[in-house]
């Protein structure tokens, strides 16, 4: 009789990652599809999974240079789209914008990984805010860094305190990371805190990393300040791409802009033209549409504005958070998502992983454990925006069906 197959051991410090967006709730999803189940499914931000398609002139552009996509291109890009790129970061006021100093990725994943994994030493640790975006933490943990978390409370509008992160800063700290505007709390950082946290990074010689891949997504009066500029010749790792603001997920086209003193970045960057040669480069074909998408019309404006898709939407869920009794909401003010709390008596015990499995297979509706997003407390979901508003209505109906009971169910345990 053949011995068993000894079992394949994995890296041991993928049981400290966690990445919920696709995780267990979403293979349960799968599950219940399979035998028959409709779901709305609100865990992704994925346009082109609600109904967007990217642009007509973006489409247009890769299919007019289609011929051309077949040899890799340099490790950092196709030279023109990365001009695009650096055009658009000098219209900004992003100190020494230049091409040779952008990163075309496959999406901004791809580029936070490599651009950590170009930094860090083992037991490096980095800034990250909370709630994050799990990719953040998972680079961090992969790359042998540590995750150190700066609060954004729900009290502050999730915004964080710039003397809160400096007191974080230890000899061991390389970067603080902004996601501005934020996933998940749609929280637009304005310009006075944005210069405050530059100043903390200045002071302490650390590499500023901005996830700014909802740049264009705000809603109402909220306005978008981009961080490089406010860096001036500190050195400032700008991220962004076409899948959020440009509705081009699938073509995994992102950048990231290496601004600042290019003395002071200059071993880093060679790092990074390092790690990009030996990946050869990115994908080519959607590399063609980034001067379009970043010089010409705009598409964006018209679903963020009043009457638009998204801002419909938004309102949808704020009016919905605002005649609920279980639920509380700080208001988005730019990406695709929001964050509401539960609050009151179904609040009490609340486990929120078990309340997205129940919401899953009792209402047929999967959202985001807001834990998942690396905070503290338990009583948070993310639902992203991009469903039309009547389902978001639909949704929060369910939603507040499935918390009734709840409470319910403590009222009737209290008395």
């Amino acid at each position: 009789m053949e011995a068993p197959v000894a079992p394949l051991k994995t890296r041991e410090r993928l049981s400290a990652v966690r990445y919920e967006i696709r995780g267990e709730l979403a293979r349960r999803a799968r599950e219940l599809e399979a035998a028959g189940h409709h779901l709305i499914k609100l865990n992704i931000g994925n346009p082109g999974a609600f109904g967007f398609r990217a642009p007509e002139h973006l489409q247009r552009a890769i299919a007019e240079r289609i011929a051309d996509t077949d040899p890799y291109t340099h490790q950092q890009g196709l030279p023109a789209a990365r001009e695009a790129i650096a055009a658009f970061h000098r219209q900004r006021g992003t100190p020494n914008a230049a091409s040779g100093r952008v990163f075309i990725g496959n999406g901004v994943s791809e580029l936070i990984d490599l651009s950590l994994r170009a930094l860090l030493d083992p037991g490096d640790e980095v800034l990250l805010p909370s709630p994050d975006y799990p990719l953040w933490s998972a680079a961090t943990i992969l790359n042998d860094g540590k995750p150190v978390y700066y609060p954004c409370r729900p009290e502050h509008g999730f915004l964080p305190d710039p003397d809160e992160i400096e007191a974080l800063v230890t000899p061991r700290t390389r970067a603080i990371v902004l996601i501005n505007p934020n996933n998940p709390t749609g929280a637009v950082y304005p310009r006075a805190l944005l210069e405050r946290i530059v100043a903390v990074a200045a002071r302490r010689g650390l590499l500023l990393m901005a996830d700014e891949i909802y740049d264009g997504i705000t809603y109402d009066d909220a306005v978008f300040e981009p961080l490089a500029p406010l860096a001036g010749e500190h050195p400032c790792l700008s991220f962004g791409g076409l899948s959020k603001v440009h509705r081009a997920c699938g073509w995994r086209v992102g950048w990231a802009v290496l601004s600042g003193d290019p003395l002071a970045s200059g071993d880093f960057h060679h790092a990074l033209d390092l790690l990009g040669a030996l990946r050869l480069c990115a994908n080519v074909p959607g590399q063609f549409a980034v001067e379009q998408a970043l010089h010409g019309e705009d598409t964006i404006g018209a679903l963020t504005a009043p009457g638009g898709r998204l801002h419909d939407s938004r309102r949808a869920l704020v009016e919905a958070c605002a005649a609920s009794e279980h639920l509380s909401l700080v208001a988005p003010q730019g990406a695709l998502y929001g964050f509401p709390a539960v609050v009151g008596e179904a609040a009490r015990h609340f486990d929120d992983h078990a309340f997205a499995l129940r919401l899953m297979e009792e209402e047929g509706v999967l959202v985001v454990p807001g834990s998942s997003f690396n905070v503290p407390w338990r009583n948070h979901f993310r639902v992203t925006l991009l469903p039309e508003a009547d389902t978001l209505r639909e949704v929060f109906t369910r939603i507040d069906r499935l918390l009734s009971r709840i409470a319910r169910k403590r009222d009737t345990a209290a008395a």
